[in-house]
């Protein structure tokens, strides 16, 4: 089996993003999913894939509202279950 670089772009945006999703901090999460939909931006470059460039480029925006306008604490909500019984 044969890689070119846009393969490899692809499989790194495609990790970046499900990387992102096992962090419980909501700052660092959206941080790691912009590198792939960033790294996923290049890859529809490259394809050429409009629907990939849009979509991704709307992930980055929301992503870039959340990180620079409406800043949200960086620790995760708490435990609305902590220290009840079973």
């Amino acid at each position: 089996m044969e890689f070119n670089y846009t393969d490899l772009i692809g499989y790194a945006a495609s990790l970046f993003v499900l990387l992102s999703f096992f962090n419980k901090d909501l700052r660092k999460l959206r941080i790691v999913n912009s590198i792939g939909c960033g790294l996923f931006v290049i890859y529809g470059i490259l394809l050429p894939s409009i629907p990939v460039i849009l979509t991704n480029v709307a992930i980055l925006l929301v992503n870039a509202y959340y990180l620079f306008v409406k800043k949200e604490p960086v620790s995760p909500a708490p435990d609305v279950h902590a220290g009840e019984e079973s």
